[in-house]
């Protein structure tokens, strides 16, 4: 039997999230959030991918404008920052919340591998700050996705060398 391409999405927003990736997604998402637009911006994936193999990344930053300027952010330095200058403890409450809703929606009959870590697998620190955002602007608490968003909308300096950040 095979399972469907986006059992929790609609065929719509699964044809705009492979074009917004530029590849088929490998499991189930559902869009937590849109863009202006209406285009998908946010989506939380399964805790597994169809052939069951774990999908650690509960939310995914789809959007090609998001992930740009986090890259960017990425690239100047910022999670490296970003770990500097978050409360540890606050961030591995983060790490533990995220690893517990996703842990909670594997099915309680799967005997195989189980996603590990928090935010993006991760245990402690941080690693990736796309998925940081994403955990933040799908409503959750991440200090590290404020942080993002905190250097986004101010265009800080120090983070953001690359030219034309918004």
């Amino acid at each position: 039997m095979t399972t469907p391409l986006v059992s929790m999405s609609s065929p719509t927003d699964a044809q705009r999230v492979t074009e917004l990736l530029g590849r088929r997604p490998k499991g189930d998402f559902d869009v937590v959030l849109r863009s202006a637009n209406g285009d998908p911006r946010v989506v939380r994936n399964a805790p597994l991918l169809h052939d069951g193999t774990p999908m650690p990344t509960r939310y995914w930053l789809v959007d090609p404008s998001d992930v740009i300027v986090v890259s960017r952010l990425e690239a100047a330095g910022g999670v490296d920052q970003a770990g500097a200058e978050v409360d540890a403890a606050a961030l591995a409450a983060t790490h533990d919340a995220y690893a517990a809703e996703r842990d909670a929606h594997i099915p309680t009959s799967h005997t195989g591998p189980r996603p590990s870590g928090g935010v993006a697998g991760t245990r402690r620190g941080v690693k990736c700050l796309h998925a940081h955002y994403a955990n933040w602007l799908a409503g959750n608490d991440d200090p590290v996705g404020k942080w993002v968003a905190d250097r986004i909308s101010s265009g800080n300096p120090n983070t953001t060398a690359a030219p034309g950040m918004k």
